[in-house]
């Protein structure tokens, strides 16, 4: 590795949000810089992550960060990323060092949540780092499951606006979009 890729620190992801009721799991390849600082999954203001939620589930978008998360798993989804450390100058999923990642404990995941019934990624490199480091590994059933790459959230993927990102998050979701029994929302 050469020495100014040893100097990078390391970035380190989140813990997986999820509990047993989960039937969909959507992940990203790592949190950027403003999440990683403000400990949060999907803390850029830009980012339309939670807009996004907000409009598919009818909640407030002034809901705090432990809200929205309660929110998220009483509509039965589970919430990760694929990589859990990896060395990124910046922000951009194209400047992870591949030679760095490694990746999250997804055996470990579904065991969590077994009822877990299709994995939907939050764009093109959270899907091809899915399908290159996590999927080949997994048993069955869960190295079956379904996998849908949706159009990015980030700021960065800025060539379809907020309407046209709802529409395909939305016609992914849909089969999905029930509250969880024993939750009140």
């Amino acid at each position: 590795m050469p020495a100014r890729l040893e100097r990078l620190p390391l970035d380190k992801g989140f813990a997986p949000v999820v509990d047993h009721r989960a039937r969909l799991l959507i992940l990203g390849s790592m949190p950027g810089q403003a999440s990683l600082q403000a400990a949060e999954y999907y803390a850029h203001p830009r980012n339309a992550f939670w807009t996004i939620m907000a409009q598919l589930f009818g909640w407030e978008t002034d809901l705090s960060y432990p809200e929205r998360l309660e929110k998220l798993k009483g509509h039965g989804i589970a919430l990760w990323d694929v990589i859990k450390q990896c060395q990124r100058p910046g922000s951009l999923d194209q400047h992870i060092v591949e030679d760095s990642i490694v990746p999250n404990d997804f055996d470990r995941l579904f065991r969590l949540a077994p009822q877990v019934q299709a994995v939907f990624c939050n764009g093109q490199r959270a899907y091809s780092l899915y399908t290159k480091w996590v999927r080949p590994t997994l048993d069955p059933p869960f190295a079956k499951l379904p996998v849908t790459r949706l159009p990015s959230t980030s700021p960065a993927h800025a060539s379809l606006n907020l309407a046209d990102k709802l529409q395909y998050w939305q016609t992914a979701i849909q089969p999905f979009m029930k509250p969880t029994s024993h939750d009140p929302l």
